[in-house]
């Protein structure tokens, strides 16, 4: 045995047998001093295998012995604190992994809350803000050579990681802020950079290391969820020191590649987060999705088509990533791919959430915008089979924002798939959504290439166009005695033209047939124009002249095209339409119901006649409707200039009484709603009965129950609304059981714009047929209902008993029963199901009145349950 290594061993026992017993304060002064020779550093340093014995062997030890004296009586040995400063000393200046792991064991194995407890926690606190931490993690990364054990490491790499949670379970309510989660990982990610700097500093001087400690430690951390706190001290450090380094590079990328595969999808989904642009991604990572299946799979499945709440311009990071090397580009390719079909699955576009359709679209055109020509066109015919598919399955979709996500696609997708073919084109409205996609869309020019010359027009040329230049640069000739002060037109007042008026030469018709005429012979647009303009207000004004010719009218404007770009076209026509309706129902009606199921019409103009129906329906059923008044004046001789017309006598007596009448009280002077007759009443059945005969019967063009699912779910909304509009009439009970017959037939359809459609259209039976009626003439139908209303309904049970029996409570004493719909008028069409149609807004309108508390407002199922629990609990 050598001398040396047994002197060495004698004295560390000496001394821990001094320390554990002796109440002296000089001796246990002496004896820690005699100690720290063996410490790097000291001032009398001992010999390195002496320290290197003591570092190896002895260290721990010592420190367990250190950490068992420790109480208020042996630190206070010796007065100002020189005892604790150097029984410090040896967990700050000793080796860092040792002292880490006695202090975190001697936490651990604390009882409870101590004066041992929060010194060691103390301690700890001051092991951190020295920068210990980063000496741990070299000390890991420098052991190449001499491998450590892995049960030491898994050691370490848990109590490196799980220290907050460690010590918040210990600590309690006297944890200290270090060690606070938020405050703890940013620290780690400092030092994490220290031992980087340390690990390329060594490589640079010839030494061997390795990261694999730091990427465990890395991953573990991001499995935890402390991507953002790791990540945002790590990365834009990384970002500056590998934009000029080969050597950082190599060192991030291997630092990447050493993380476990379960901690692969924390840290790219941090990283991609976090990275600012592609080319910061590629420098970090490097080609990791070509050497790690699970980097791959989690780059180009799953952050792409199973997790969609990621911002867009991570997914352009994402995918600038692959598309920045040659390497990768295939793989962008492969996800293109994978995103048009899915894109294009018909099951997708009716089951997947609309924000990852949304999601799934913008990638689409992200990876649209980053291949170039020859790389799709070696895919063509694939990419275009799905995305015919998916163009098909969108335009067919009864929601308008899947609609435009694939007009705007397929727009895109096709000028770049199919460049020498003819554009496609469609017409939808731009929002925020559809401007931010077609931005995607736009090719981004390459770093290196220069922008294309164009002209820079500063705004003082802008301002001044006679001074600019022109076809190259060549400065205009100015005329001779012309001058700046001659040009000068400050002084000029700009004449007021707001209330001039465009001359037209053509005037306004003054009859109806003249109105026809010019809608379907007339080759002067501006009499076309004038005709279409007045044709509402000459309807209202002469109903007998429009009764006239109003089948015919009708069909001319079912049919009318916009030759020219008139504004308001469609509100225009839709209410010229509307007010022929109200002015001849019967027939008009009898036409449109029957046009609805005939040939050689376009979906669009289906669903304008059902949107004219029922708007023609909610004016006929208002209570006190009066005609409009015409909006030009009567003729006769107008007032001469300066005179006032004489106010009629009847108002100037009335003026007169009420200024000379003393009230000693004043009433409300609001008056009530005008009560008249539901002539709506008459002609419902003109209305509805025609337009639920035929739903069944496909046609060429036209298959109602197959492809057709947008306008069935707008049929069933008109259903329902012409249903609500005909309250209390007397043929309310036979359309209310044809209605719940329509509703039993189509009850499990797999379109939720459809089935939302149905649940209106319960509704609307539950509110317009009394009680008595129902259960009387409709008692089949009705437990149909309430067991497929059971069925459908997911919500609990005892809620809906609370809403129903805080309504029957308030309504139980009053003893009113439901009197006729005659007085009460129906509710403003405003909307609130977008793109439902008029039938859809007008009884979303009614149903926000009737259940305010429902806490999930716009729920047709939850509204149709609790009219239905109602009027079971009337009866």
């Amino acid at each position: 045995m050598d001398p040396a290594l047994s002197a060495v061993r004698l004295t560390v026992r000496e001394a821990i047998h001094t320390l554990s017993s002796c109440e002296d304060g000089g001796r246990v002064l002496s004896t820690l001093g005699s100690l720290r020779r063996y410490l790097s550093g000291a001032e009398n340093p001992a010999l390195p295998g002496e320290q290197e014995e003591f570092a190896r062997v002895h260290f721990s030890a010592l420190l367990r012995c250190l950490v068992g004296r420790l109480s208020p009586g042996w630190l206070g040995l010796l007065p100002d604190g020189q005892v604790e400063e150097l029984w410090a000393s040896f967990f700050l200046e000793g080796p860092a992994d040792q002292a880490f792991l006695v202090l975190m064991e001697s936490v651990e194995g604390a009882a409870g809350p101590s004066f041992r407890l929060m010194k060691v926690a103390q301690l700890l606190a001051r092991f951190l803000s020295a920068g210990r931490m980063a000496a741990v993690m070299e000390g890991q990364c420098r052991q190449v050579t001499e491998l450590a054990s892995p049960l030491l490491q898994e050691t370490l790499l848990a109590e490196v990681v799980g220290l907050p949670d460690r010590l918040g379970n210990r600590l309690q309510r006297e944890n200290l802020d270090a060690f606070l989660p938020q405050n703890y990982f940013p620290l780690l990610g400092e030092e994490m950079m220290r031992a980087l700097q340390a690990v390329v500093d060594s490589l640079r001087g010839g030494w061997d290391c390795s990261v694999s400690f730091l990427s465990q430690v890395l991953g573990k951390a991001c499995v935890r969820g402390r991507q953002k706190e790791m990540l945002g001290v790590l990365v834009p450090r990384l970002t500056t020191l590998t934009q000029g380094s080969c050597l950082w590079q190599r060192v991030c990328w291997r630092l990447v590649e050493r993380v476990p595969d379960r901690a692969v999808e924390a840290l790219l989904t941090g990283l991609v987060e976090v990275a600012a642009g592609p080319e910061v991604l590629s420098r970090l990572l490097g080609n990791l999705v070509m050497k790690n299946k699970k980097a791959q799979f989690v780059v180009t499945r799953k952050l792409l088509f199973l997790q969609y709440q990621y911002s867009t311009p991570m997914l352009q990071s994402l995918l600038g990533y692959l598309a920045t090397d040659s390497q990768r580009r295939p793989l962008l390719v492969q996800a293109l791919k994978g995103l048009l079909e899915t894109w294009g699955s018909c099951s997708a576009v009716r089951h997947a959430p609309l924000a990852q359709q949304c999601y799934i679209s913008k990638a689409v055109l992200i990876c649209l915008a980053l291949l170039g020509e020859a790389e799709l066109q070696d895919s063509r015919d694939e990419l275009l089979t799905s995305l015919m598919a998916g163009v098909k399955s969108r335009l067919d979709s009864s929601l308008p924002v899947v609609r435009r996500l694939g007009m705007i696609v397929a727009e895109v997708a096709s000028a770049r798939l199919h460049p020498e073919g003819p554009p496609l084109k469609f017409q939808y409205e731009e929002d925020e959504l559809s401007r931010e996609m077609l931005a995607l869309a736009a090719p981004r020019p390459a770093a290196d290439s220069p922008l294309e010359a164009s002209p820079v027009i500063t705004p003082e040329a802008a301002e001044t166009p006679g001074r600019g230049s022109v076809d190259g640069g060549v400065p205009q000739a100015l005329p001779e005695g012309s001058g700046s002060d001659l040009d000068s037109d400050d002084e000029l007042v700009p004449y007021d033209m707001s209330g001039d008026q465009e001359l037209k030469r053509s005037k306004a018709p003054t009859y109806v047939r003249d109105c026809v005429e010019a809608l379907t012979s007339s080759e002067d647009w501006e009499r076309w124009e004038a005709a279409l303009r007045a044709l509402e207000a000459l309807v209202i004004r002469n109903p007998a002249a429009a009764r006239e010719v109003s089948v015919e009218l009708a069909k001319v404007l079912l049919h009318l095209e916009e030759k020219t770009s008139v504004e308001g076209f469609e509100g225009l026509r839709q209410r010229a339409l509307v007010a022929v309706v109200v002015t001849d129902p019967a027939p008009v009606a009898e036409y449109l119901t029957s046009q609805f199921y005939a040939l050689n019409f376009s979906l669009r103009q289906r669903m304008d006649i059902l949107d004219v129906l029922t708007l023609a329906a909610q004016e006929l059923s208002r209570p006190g409707r009066r005609p409009k008044a015409p909006q030009c004046d009567p003729p006769g001789p107008a007032p001469p200039p300066g005179s006032a017309v004489a106010p009629a006598w009847r108002a100037v007596v009335e003026e007169r009484i009420r200024n000379k009448t003393r009230r000693f009280s004043q009433g409300s002077a609001r008056r009530g709603r005008d009560a008249g007759a539901n002539q709506f009443s008459s002609v419902a059945g003109y209305f509805f009965f025609p337009l639920i005969q035929h739903f069944d019967r496909p046609l060429v063009t036209f298959d109602l129950l197959g492809e057709d699912q947008l306008v069935l779910g707008r049929l069933a909304h008109t259903l329902g609304a012409l249903m609500y509009l005909a309250v209390n009439t007397t043929v309310a009970v036979t359309m209310g059981k044809a209605l719940l017959e329509f509703v039993w037939t189509l009850r499990f359809h797999s379109d939720a714009y459809v089935r939302r459609g149905l649940l209106s259209a319960v509704s609307s039976v539950l509110l317009s047929v009394p009680a008595e009626r129902l259960l009387a003439d409709l008692p089949d139908e009705l437990l149909e209902t309430r067991s497929w209303l059971a069925g459908e309904c997911q919500a609990p049970a005892a809620w809906a008993r609370r809403v129903v029996g805080g309504w029957c409570s308030g309504h139980r004493g009053t003893g009113q029963r439901r009197g006729p719909r005659t007085v009460t008028s129906p509710p403003s069409v405003h909307e609130m199901v977008p793109g439902g149609g008029v039938g859809t807004q007008l009884l979303s309108s009614h149903f926000g009145e009737v259940l305010q508390e429902d806490p999930r407002e716009g729920a047709p199922m939850w509204e149709t349950v609790c009219l239905f629990w109602k009027i079971l609990y009337l009866l």
